[in-house]
């Protein structure tokens, strides 16, 4: 009797712990914990067309697929978009439990949890107490122990719910969204490669002052004022070809090695964008949505786009397989160079015409005569609203007038 108890035993050890726990689909709430705080986001797990799993993440109405999402036994992997990062976790009932990983960085690792059936990102509606608006366009300067930076905040809150972004003279912040809870403003974004956590309290109804934490160490504190008149330099001032000068030239590989050089023939009596780009880069995604359909629509009227990429690591197989994943993933038609490496200053080194190279992106105009006409730095991303428009707008207008143009 004794053996055969014992024998029962181990067969039902060996039956449990051969189950496998389940992913519930449906929304989570997930918490990156970064210098002490807790940055919260949303994503959905849904299932794919072939009965795999995708997720979504949720930031304000941006909706990013990620549809490289691995399940075996209790743990769950899913590749972060088109950046070369990962969330990894254990699935414990209701609840997963693990890290955020960057492969380009094996040390940079982030606790990371999630809640199944949560959809508030920092409170429950029905829990909140909201006791001020924070509503308006915001004269804001960023501090720290090295250097200020100026910005313009937008913020849309209703109730108690909360959306916005910051533009900077290189880029924008993207969708954050969040919550006021009491008089204090909460806001998040996490992109699958950025994250970004900010905390605001306002002096006075005319004032903000608030903390920004940017990933795993970067802190900046900030204030603003309002001011609907608030600007930012002339994105178009700020990069520009250094005295006698009037045009780019470099020799670069594309995807499959090949030099790449804009005397080649088939960009002569062209209008010519080339993009400074990073695939590690959001602005730089942002961007290259909108000039992928655009160049698709437009390209029989002689422009060409070529994406400059500058990347984690100053290895070409590993650079060009970056960029041949987000182009098949964004469905990107134009062509890519690898450029080099993602520093600023090594950046302007290749492009050695520039006085430097400020922001990833920056944009860059060539007229048909094989002159730059126009170099706009960084991107006003559609999570900024009116400015997007406005590129949008300026794109357009810069790219008919140098089609009109008649090259000498």
């Amino acid at each position: 009797m004794r053996f055969i108890l014992l024998s029962l035993l181990g067969f039902l050890l060996i039956t449990c712990s051969s189950k496998t726990a389940e992913i519930k689909t449906g929304i989570w709430r997930g918490v990156l914990e970064i210098q002490g705080e807790h940055l919260p986001f949303n994503f959905e797990v849904i299932q794919d067309a072939t009965g795999g799993l995708d997720a979504i993440l949720h930031n304000a109405e941006e909706r990013l697929l990620l549809d490289e999402v691995e399940f075996q036994g209790d743990s769950l992997n899913m590749v972060l978009h088109v950046f070369d990062a990962y969330l990894r976790a254990t699935v414990k009932g209701d609840s997963l439990i693990g890290l955020f990983n960057l492969n380009y960085n094996p040390s940079y690792k982030v606790p990371f949890k999630a809640k199944y059936g949560q959809d508030f990102r920092f409170i429950q509606p029905a829990n909140n107490i909201v006791t001020k608006n924070f509503t308006g366009k915001y004269e804001v300067q960023f501090f720290n122990e090295k250097d200020t930076s100026r910005a313009i905040a937008l913020i849309e809150q209703t109730d108690g719910y909360a959306r916005g972004s910051f533009v900077t003279s290189t880029g924008d912040y993207r969708y954050l969204e969040g919550a006021v809870v009491n008089d204090t403003l909460h806001l998040s974004a996490f992109d699958g490669n950025h994250a970004y956590l900010f905390e605001v309290v306002q002096p006075t109804d005319s004032t903000l002052a608030g903390g920004h934490w940017l990933g795993k160490t970067r802190f900046r504190n900030w204030s603003g004022k309002l001011n609907d008149n608030a600007q930012l330099p002339d994105a178009e001032s700020l990069t520009f070809l250094k005295p006698g000068y009037e045009k780019i030239e470099f020799s670069f590989p594309d995807l499959n090695g090949n030099a790449v050089t804009l005397s080649d023939d088939r960009f002569k009596n062209k209008v010519v964008v080339l993009q400074i780009f990073g695939t590690w880069c959001p602005n730089c995604m942002d961007e290259t949505k909108f000039l992928a359909p655009w160049y698709e629509a437009n390209k029989g009227r002689g422009v060409e786009i070529i994406g400059l990429a500058y990347e984690r690591k100053d290895d070409f197989t590993y650079a060009s397989e970056r960029v041949k994943k987000m182009k098949a993933k964004l469905n990107v038609p134009y062509e890519f160079l690898i450029a080099g490496v993602n520093d600023n200053a090594k950046a302007a080194e290749t492009l050695p015409m520039l006085n430097k190279v400020v922001a990833f992106p920056t944009t860059i105009f060539i007229g048909k005569d094989g002159k730059v006409k126009h170099i706009h730095t960084g991107f006003e991303g559609p999570g900024t609203g009116i400015y997007y428009e406005q590129f949008k707008e300026r794109f357009n207008q810069i790219i008919n007038e140098l089609l009109a143009e008649n090259p000498a």
